[in-house]
């Protein structure tokens, strides 16, 4: 049902509205598959105002590096008025109409006013050059940016990434690294089977390329609290995000302990094992426990994440951060809870397998 409520909606915009086809992909997969996200988390936050708005907000700063002009809201508006009205049909009354038009206002109104106030101090999207490009694994690179004009971020935040090989094709990547004085940003980035973006970061990009990347985005921040203790459990790629919040924590001169469970399906997966172990010997309240699941050989912790975390002593006094592939992050979650951690010091990310 949502994807052909997706593509009914692209169907719907770009008859009424030729010209808009041009901002989109060539392949629209990917994109009715972020709009049914989008829409699925706006929902999810109706019973929270501050997140729904910080979320649209996000949203409208983001859309900028399309070409969404406030103008386009209204043929968008229009589009999503008439998928709901055709899908909805056997409960659609005049009433649910006007909450569905006085909604998507309130939701159109903060993202255009969130793009306005962006375009005042920040530009729609950054230039970045590629400085240093690794192979660590068969599918897996750490690319070093350095952007052309000083990019604002906080440690846990991610960027969308456009390659000169795919124009209007963004991807979404988290930034490795707490901010530093040299403005450079690393992306851990895993090559997916058909990946559009993902394999040219990997296998065509050299040293010396440049890349276009949005303005950053996401809330996964390093702690308010100095006086907790950190868990992070990290799946695959979804180690950078958790990897810049650690580093910023050891810039922020705390002393608080950070356990990092690091887990992959190999050992030869764990790309990035000898950077955290010189981390550890420079931050001893450090502590980096690789763990393999797939690996019937490996000399060291084996077993998949979420079953891990529960052998180790309780967690439940700790500040919490989880980042990988999305059903390790929701099982980890589930049995984080029921080992008595709040959900309000759980902070997680999802790796999307984009394409």
């Amino acid at each position: 049902m949502a994807d052909k409520a997706a593509a009914y909606f692209y169907g719907r915009l770009f008859a009424a509205n030729p010209h808009l086809r041009g901002m989109f992909p060539p392949a629209m997969d990917g994109q009715r598959d972020r709009l049914f996200r989008a829409l699925t988390r706006i929902v999810w936050s109706l019973d929270s105002p501050d997140s729904l708005a910080a979320f649209l907000g996000q949203l409208g700063r983001d859309h900028r590096k399309y070409g969404v002009t406030a103008d386009h809201y209204d043929a968008i508006g229009a589009a999503l008025l008439a998928t709901v009205r055709k899908f909805a049909a056997d409960v659609w009354d005049e009433e649910i109409e006007a909450a569905w038009v006085s909604a998507y206002r309130t939701a159109a109104d903060t993202m255009i006013e969130a793009a306005g106030s962006a375009a005042e101090v920040m530009p729609a999207w950054w230039l970045a050059d590629v400085i240093d490009h690794e192979r660590r694994a068969q599918d897996i690179a750490v690319i070093t940016l350095r952007p052309t004009q000083r990019l604002p971020y906080t440690a846990g935040q991610y960027v969308t990434v456009q390659t000169a090989r795919w124009p209007r094709v963004w991807r979404t990547f988290s930034i490795a690294n707490a901010p530093r004085p040299d403005n450079t940003i690393r992306l851990h980035v895993r090559s997916v089977p058909g990946g559009w973006v993902s394999t040219a970061l990997t296998r065509d990009t050299r040293i010396g390329d440049t890349i276009m990347i949005g303005p950053p985005m996401g809330t996964l921040a390093p702690p308010d609290d100095a006086s907790r203790d950190v868990l992070c459990v990290a799946g695959g790629t979804g180690l950078a995000p958790l990897k810049a919040v650690i580093e910023q924590i050891i810039a922020s001169g705390r002393r608080s302990h950070v356990h990092l469970l690091y887990g992959a399906r190999t050992s030869a997966e764990l790309y990035d094992l000898p950077d955290l172990f010189r981390m550890a010997a420079s931050f001893p309240w450090l502590r980096v426990v690789p763990v393999v699941s797939h690996e019937p050989a490996y000399d060291g912790m084996r077993g998949r994440l979420p079953e891990v975390t529960q052998r180790f002593h309780s967690w439940a006094e700790h500040e919490v951060y989880v980042c990988g592939p999305s059903a390790m992050v929701h099982e980890t979650v589930r049995r984080l809870q029921i080992d008595g951690v709040p959900l309000s010091r759980i902070h997680r990310d999802v790796v999307h397998d984009e394409r």
